[in-house]
């Protein structure tokens, strides 16, 4: 449950790219690492800057406009089209952008030059560790972000009596790349910084006006254990000290910093509690979390080495077996940590960006979101996704009026990027804007939690009434097609062009024609919106007409279709040519992430969706997509596949932080060509879903249990993870063929159950506990019948 490393953040300038993260869902910390000048980068969920709302004006017209020349194969044109118009009648939205609130900056004296260095993450707890020793003294500086208390617990201690000195001050967290613009110098003269002496401590004040004429702000009370305290140039100096403690609150979005000064002093005087008792009360919230699932692979809980040591075995080939599992534990602990229960769902940077335009900084909901919340409810953390759902709840009358403005439809259009109070476009370009399935993409989500949870109310006042809006612009969108089909255009595979309408001097454009007809992935997300629908209308109460309705809809979605290579094309039209050169695997949706497409139902369709995934070039790919390729050959079975998917991203765009990146800045012909490389976390949580898919198959109506084990992955066991009715523990060693699994169900449900082939044949229990089983396939397969308080369990035959 440690990370530890043997090196401070060191890249170059932008130090917070390789510090060590803390967070409660609300504030954020990140922890550089360095001896002598340490900084601590503070920020907070609610703090974004810089966007720009404008009204959207109706352009609702051009829609036939786009079609008629579409139809007359002027498809660039037509791409154009909409955000011409736009364009035209001077619309600018921009999306704001999360910034670091403050920087906790100490300086500490040094006798002598540092040994025995080491930075460490406990993840269990929270808990950022920096230690090093100082000639016969050995320092150590702890740091966590309270749940329990909302405020960041900071304490220096050595060895040593009457050893800690130093300077500590907030501040303005410095720019590495916006110094020189107009934005940030009026920020930098908005700052202000104090100092105070009371008889509780000493304190430093800061505040900073927000672009929107709001302060923003935090206070630190800062309590030395004997020695001695002042007023330094810039913030507190001291001198003597056993040991110290600081203690930092922040706020957001007020009108009077002075009045929020002094309501924070009054809070931090309160707190009379040493950092060993605030951080047990901060234990009691954050470790049930992060321990509400567990995996050990290869008994890698035995595996000592630093982070910089698993990395440089990744980089010559292989991810060690210690690695992926403390991947997939990094990726829980980032969740746990950034999401939390205001209303803003996970970013990109979680809650450790630290600068002021970061790049895509925004909530984009055509693929990074989803990855991010995909593995929340498998691994036990689906409390934490209630913000997802809150957020673009929030923001529907944004996406109302985008339906009934660009298109002239009822019902919902969600852009694919969106910052709080920005739910309208804001990327104008054809890629982005003619994208019309994020809305279906996150009705995915609502129905999911509702499958996990059973929870009725949540479905029929919050679910429920977002899929209906998500169909309903569907139910004006949708064109008949010569052929009795549905016809979808303008149709969009996300930020992919068709091969036969890329430049054909290969002159590098990132989308140069992306609008298209019927791209297979809004074909899928429609499907499974209808089908979830009439699901979920069965529990609400829905009226038939409305049911008959949809699933005359379902009905004319027409058949995925295969292309000359086999494979399924990206495209259902064929004008438009497949071009494997590309990231997204957006068209593979009905295997992965959705679950339509199955091996056993349905095994020449699967065949080619496999096709498809092995047809995707490896140097077109980013981090993200290489977690997402990772779960797409776990749904195909192929645990080897799967696990090289992990390999190559750890060889390629992970940080010695384990915070995953973009791409390769190095060029190592692994993934695309981009010297900025930003930091983006969704291949973070990609890779926990990733881990858990390869372990866990679940569906409302299927468990498979080990559906692509690693070959790599010889004995491991997990426990607490979930299926959609209950609790999942296994254990296997594949070399001494033993395996054995308990499935516990808090409800009643009816579900098949399939076991992995390579122990041999498997029993099931019968031993009196609340359900009933029939064996379908000799050891194989089972169909499940569980009451609440079911316990079934599997063990190899006598």
């Amino acid at each position: 449950m440690k990370m530890h490393l043997k090196y401070p953040a060191s890249w170059w300038r932008n130090v917070w790219r390789e510090a060590l993260p803390s967070g409660n869902g609300t504030l954020g910390a990140s922890v550089y690492g360095a001896v002598q000048e340490e900084t601590v980068v503070v920020n907070h969920a609610d703090l974004w800057h810089w966007g720009r709302k404008d009204e959207l004006p109706d352009v609702r017209f051009h829609l036939s406009e786009t079609r008629r020349l579409m139809d007359e194969n002027r498809f660039l044109e037509a791409s154009w089209l909409l955000a011409n118009a736009l364009k035209e009648r001077g619309y600018k939205t921009s999306l704001a952008s999360r910034f670091p609130l403050a920087a906790i900056r100490l300086r500490m004296p040094c006798a002598h030059p540092f040994r025995k260095y080491e930075r460490s993450l406990r993840m269990d707890t929270g808990e950022v560790e920096v230690g090093w020793n100082d000639g016969e003294t050995r320092y150590t500086r702890t740091l966590f972000v309270s749940r329990a208390d909302d405020c960041i617990a900071y304490e220096i201690r050595a060895d040593a009596p009457s050893a800690v000195s130093g300077d500590i001050a907030l501040r303005l967290h410095p720019s590495d790349r916006w110094q020189n613009e107009p934005e940030f110098q009026e920020l930098e003269r908005s700052a202000t910084v104090r100092t105070e002496m009371g008889e509780g401590g000493a304190y430093v004040l800061y505040g900073a006006r927000n672009d929107d004429g709001t302060d923003f702000g935090a206070v630190l009370r800062f309590i030395p254990e004997g020695g001695r305290i002042a007023e330094g140039p810039e913030g507190l100096r001291f001198e003597g000290a056993d040991r110290a403690l600081a203690l930092v609150k922040t706020f957001v979005s007020c009108e009077d910093r002075e009045r929020e000064w002094s309501r924070l002093k009054a809070e931090l005087s309160g707190v009379s509690l040493s950092y060993e008792e605030l951080l047990a009360r901060h234990v009691r919230l954050h470790e049930p979390l992060f321990r509400s699932a567990a995996l050990e692979l290869n008994d890698a809980e035995d595996d000592a080495r630093s982070n910089e040591q698993l990395l440089l075995e990744a980089y010559d080939g292989e991810a060690p077996a210690a690695l992926a599992q403390k991947l997939w534990a990094f990726g829980r602990y980032l969740f746990i940590c950034g999401a939390g229960p205001n209303d803003q769902p996970f970013g990109l940077y979680g809650l450790w960006g630290g600068d002021y335009r970061l790049v895509w900084c925004h909530n984009m909901a055509n693929e990074n979101v989803q990855m991010m919340y995909w593995h929340a409810h498998v691994g036990g953390l689906g409390g934490l996704t209630e913000s997802l759902y809150r957020y673009y709840s929030n923001l529907m009358e944004d996406f109302r009026a985008n339906a009934r403005k660009l298109y002239g439809c009822g019902g919902i259009y969600i852009p694919a990027g969106s910052t709080p109070g920005i739910g309208v476009p804001n990327q104008i370009v054809p890629v982005i804007l003619n994208w019309t399935g994020a809305a279906a993409w996150l009705s995915s989500h609502f129905y999911k939690h509702y499958a996990f949870t059973g929870d009725e109310r949540f479905l029929k006042e919050t679910a429920w009434p977002f899929m209906k809006e998500a169909a309903a612009f569907y139910e004006d969108f949708l064109v008949e097609g010569e052929n009795g089909f549905y016809k979808m255009y303008p149709s969009v595979s996300p930020e992919n062009t068709p091969s036969n309408f890329m430049p054909k001097d290969g002159k590098a454009l990132a989308h140069p024609m992306p609008t298209a007809v019927n791209a297979t992935m809004d074909f899928a997300l429609l499907k499974e919106l209808l089908t979830s629908l009439l699901e979920a209308g069965r529990v609400v109460g829905c009226g038939a007409e409305e049911l008959e309705k949809w699933s005359r809809m379902l009905e004319r979605i027409p058949p995925y279709q295969v292309n000359e290579d086999g494979a399924v094309r990206e495209w259902m039209d064929e004008t438009f040519d497949d071009r494997y050169d590309h990231r997204h695997l957006s068209h593979l949706y009905p295997v992965f992430p959705g679950h339509e497409v199955q091996r056993e139902e349905s095994p020449e369709l699967f065949a080619a969706f496999d096709r498809a995934v092995r047809l995707r070039n490896l140097g077109a790919q980013s981090g993200w997509s290489l977690s997402h390729m990772a779960s797409v050959y776990a749904r195909l079975g192929d645990g080897d596949g799967a696990l090289e998917s992990l390999n190559a991203l750890a060889r390629s765009c992970l940080l010695p932080n384990l915070f995953t990146l973009h791409n390769d800045w190095r060029n190592m012909g692994i993934c695309m060509d981009m010297p900025s490389a930003p930091i983006q976390l969704d291949a973070n949580l990609g890779w926990v879903n990733a881990v858990q898919e390869m372990l866990l198959y679940v569906s409302p109506a299927l468990v498979k249990l080990l559906p692509a084990l690693p070959s790599a992955w010889r004995r491991g066991r997990l426990e607490g993870w979930r299926f959609c009715a209950g609790a999942v523990s296994m254990e296997w060693d594949v070399d001494g063929g033993r395996f054995a699994a308990e499935l516990r169900a808090d409800r009643a449900a009816e579900l098949t159950l399939r076991l992995p082939e390579r122990f041999g044949s498997l029993a099931l229990s019968d031993d009196g506990t609340p359900h009933s089983f029939e064996e379908e396939e000799a050891g194989r397969r089972f169909r499940l019948r569980l009451r609440a308080g079911s316990v079934v369990t599997i063990r190899n035959r006598k």
